[in-house]
């Protein structure tokens, strides 16, 4: 059985749409979403579920987390919302509940790319497990969007250095760097903005058993000036350098 503190530590902070339009089944499915879930909001039909999913995004400035939907409701079925869904969101996280004379629609539904099905009348345990394993899957691919975010550097509009991959970019082509000029750009742009004096620069190559002195640091920031944008890379005479700011 799924332990609720380990489903909780992983939903409380998420958000859920639940489209259903049996009124006690939606009810009692509601009150049992919102013990886990940061934000429950459930209707009764596919084109109320397409207004709700607009005006959440309108209001929050994002999508909700995992949208859970019934295939059999009125005006707008189960697969048309997830047509409608995945052409205003397509990283959309989809489960479908559906009924043993629902499997026509499975093959489509399953085509367009949704995560799960459960099977009515629906297991809770059941449910709470395909739920635990998308909110993993949800979490893990917004722990590596951060990372990403977090690594690229951006010096421009049109150019970046990836402080996981030591790629420079510039206007789309991959520039060739040094080993030193990587060790370079890596530490200055630990803090972009931030200013390193030279024994900053040379006391970090020590640390990493290369050696660097104060002549040879003018020699490196000249050379890989050529391969950056104009004005990247800031000299403050006599205090030491860093990388300007951008403000795009």
């Amino acid at each position: 059985m799924l332990n609720s503190k380990e489903l909780l530590a992983h939903t409380r902070n998420l958000s859920l749409l639940f489209a259903e339009d049996q009124d006690d089944f939606r009810a009692n499915t509601t009150e049992i979403l919102k013990t886990f879930f940061n934000k429950v909001h459930s209707v009764s039909n596919g084109e109320e579920a397409i207004r709700k999913y607009k005006e959440f995004y309108k209001k929050e400035s994002k999508y909700y987390d995992i949208i859970l939907s019934d295939i059999q409701m009125p005006r707008v079925n189960g697969v048309e919302l997830v047509e409608n869904i995945y052409c205003i969101n397509p990283h959309q996280i989809i489960i479908i509940v559906s009924a043993y004379d629902d499997t026509k629609y499975l093959l489509p539904l399953i085509n367009l790319g949704i995560e799960r099905f459960i099977k009515k009348p629906i297991d809770y345990q059941d449910l709470l497990k395909v739920l635990f394993n998308a909110s993993k899957k949800l979490i893990s691919s917004k722990k590596e969007d951060f990372d990403t975010n977090q690594s690229l550097i951006k010096i421009n509009s049109s150019s970046t250095f990836n402080k996981k991959t030591n790629i420079l970019q510039v206007d789309a082509k991959i520039v060739i760097l040094t080993k030193y000029e990587i060790i370079f750009l890596q530490f200055l742009s630990d803090n972009v903005g931030m200013i390193y004096s030279n024994e900053d620069i040379t006391n970090h190559y020590s640390e990493l058993n290369e050696n660097l002195d104060i002549a040879n640091i003018r020699k490196l920031v000249s050379k890989l000036r050529k391969k950056l944008p104009e004005n990247s890379i800031e000299c403050i005479y006599g205090i030491g350098y860093r990388i300007v700011p951008t403000l795009f």
